[in-house]
């Protein structure tokens, strides 16, 4: 398929989906708009995480950072600016913030980079924690005015809808182009011209601008929110860990994870959170061993290469066996013989 096809595909894709999820809280329960929040959320960071990390191969660990600010922000600024004004101002502050993030650290790469960005993440924390306790003399933000869940779940739906199109839009421009030459070969992605520093903060700041929108939307569910919340680690390892496992240099790889992770976490969390855990170290083993691509590059082809594979195992299993067991025999036979 050419370029054109795949983007009208793309596109009836993502209008089908935008339909079926606008049409959820009509028909479903309160639970299941739970469910579809949680499930949006996760799309939004983890697509806009793998538009520059999984491109660029930047493992960043900061998204509970901009997430956090996003929150405490919509926590401060909701009842004097409105609902749409804050949740733009947690994604400006969250911008600003990646801005000076990433001119410090965005020079570093591999297990440096990602061990900075999750030092900052919790810098951010605990200077946020000690600020409350010196200078306000609490600990955490009660929501007084809260949009209705319907408004929550359509600016939630929106932004997931948003960094799905950006994504579709940036990986067809020469900035995408600019985003991918980084991720094979950064030297000579700078020899060619490209203006790396620059397009890395660029991407860098795109990613923290729809953590801190995500943040600022959904600390109006919470209605209250502290440190400990929406600094938590766990949103940013989950967000990279969906990423990964749906594929983080597809398009829907990112989407489709977020759904079975949603599942997984609504069913298996809460009464069996071990399993839980064991359930996402497995399916990422498992994707890091047998499906590099990640969940979006699973295809026929792919299973019958395991059928096939799985076939070849248990024939070679099997003739060992035999001859283990046909030499045991002759072995006697030879020993009596003696």
């Amino acid at each position: 398929m050419t370029s054109r096809p795949l983007l009208v595909r793309d596109l009836l894709v993502l209008f089908g989906f935008t339909g079926w999820a606008l049409a959820l809280p009509s028909w479903g329960s309160d639970f299941i708009v739970s469910l579809a929040l949680t499930c949006l959320m996760y799309v939004a960071l983890s697509s806009s995480w793998a538009l520059f990390c999984g491109t660029t191969r930047y493992l960043s660990l900061a998204t509970s950072a901009f997430f956090g600010i996003g929150a405490y922000t919509s926590a401060v600024g909701l009842q004097a600016l409105g609902w749409v004004p804050a949740v733009l101002l947690g994604a400006g502050l969250a911008t600003l913030v990646a801005l000076v993030m990433g001119a410090a650290v965005l020079h570093l790469r591999g297990t440096y980079f990602a061990v900075l960005t999750f030092g900052m993440t919790e810098l951010i924390r605990h200077a946020i924690t000690y600020f409350e306790k010196s200078v306000t003399g609490t600990v955490g933000r009660v929501l007084a005015v809260a949009p209705e869940r319907d408004t929550i779940y359509q600016t939630v739906l929106g932004l997931a809808v948003l960094s799905v199109l950006v994504s579709i839009v940036v990986r067809r421009t020469r900035f995408g182009l600019a985003l991918a030459g980084i991720g094979a070969d950064e030297q000579r992605a700078q020899t060619l011209g490209v203006n790396t520093r620059w397009v890395k903060l660029a991407g860098f700041a795109m990613t923290a601008a729809f953590a801190g929108a995500v943040g600022a939307a959904m600390s109006a569910r919470w209605t209250y929110i502290d440190p400990p919340t929406v600094f938590n680690p766990f949103i940013g390892f989950q967000t990279v860990l969906i990423a990964l496992v749906g594929g983080a240099l597809t398009l829907w790889g990112p989407l489709i994870a977020a759904i079975v992770f949603s599942l997984l976490a609504e069913t298996l969390r809460l009464q069996a959170p071990q399993v839980y855990m064991m359930s996402l170290g497995i399916l990422l083993i498992l994707s890091v061993l047998y499906l590099p691509g990640g969940l979006a590059s699973l295809r026929w082809e792919t299973l019958r290469g395991w059928r096939d594979g799985a076939r070849a195992w248990w024939k070679d299993g099997r003739a060992t066996v035999r001859g283990t067991e046909g030499r045991a025999p002759r072995r006697a036979g030879e020993r009596r013989l003696a």
